[in-house]
């Protein structure tokens, strides 16, 4: 085993109070606007964009810094006619019986079903995998990957944030199974999806549900 190297960290910002307070209320009026929608504009977006929230979100901590993740950028419309078809084909079978009933009442105030049109429409969409183990890349040995699913939602934050602070909107779309991002992806059998982000501008006029987050006392502890 090698020995840890280090080196100063001299990109640290110091801030004042008063100065951290204001960013902070800041970003949370930032935040406060993120709405998850599912009207979607055909506006192009930059691919530069859709960069740098990829290289934002593979900022994220990491278990050993493994980094257990990659993310594969569609926005080709034939590649996208794809995704639609086979997630569609998961949805009517979640819809038609696969979830409970519960899950399904619990469902009914956004008015979601088996139609995934926005897969289409939107410019993009990011499938987010995480790896369960590595795989050396001229060796082909496996090496183990710690803390993958937390590491993987990490990285999703962040990716997700990184796509708001820009002017985009985004969906987390999790078809159940998603093993039909694996093969339209091209990616290999360590890999396994979490979610599909899609992004882009939203339609005109777009709503959303009437809805609001818990608030501080309900979320959090103070000892």
């Amino acid at each position: 085993m090698s020995k840890a190297k280090f080196v100063e960290h001299t990109t640290f910002i110091h801030r004042e109070p008063k100065e951290m307070i204001s960013r902070s209320a800041d970003f949370l009026d930032l935040m406060k606007r993120r709405r998850t929608v599912r009207e979607f504009s055909d506006r192009p977006v930059p691919r530069e964009v859709i960069e740098n929230a990829i290289l934002t979100a593979g900022r994220a901590p990491s278990g050993a810094n493994k980094q257990p993740w990659h993310f594969a950028a569609i926005s080709a419309p034939e590649m996208k006619a794809k995704f639609r078809e086979a997630a569609e084909v998961e949805e009517r079978e979640f819809y038609g019986g696969r979830a409970s009933e519960e899950w399904l009442e619990d469902l009914l105030p956004f008015g979601t079903d088996e139609n995934k049109p926005f897969l289409e429409i939107a410019p993009w969409l990011i499938a987010v995998f995480r790896q369960s183990y590595g795989v050396d890349e001229e060796s082909g040995d496996r090496s183990k990957n710690y803390y993958v699913h937390e590491s993987a939602g990490l990285a999703a934050g962040f990716l997700i944030a990184a796509l708001h602070n820009a002017g985009l909107a985004t969906l987390t779309h999790t078809p159940s199974p998603m093993g039909f991002l694996n093969e339209l992806c091209g990616r290999p059998k360590n890999e396994h999806a979490t979610m599909l982000v899609v992004a882009g501008f939203p339609a005109d006029k777009v709503t959303v549900p009437d809805i609001d987050k818990k608030s501080l006392e309900e979320i959090s502890t103070w000892l």
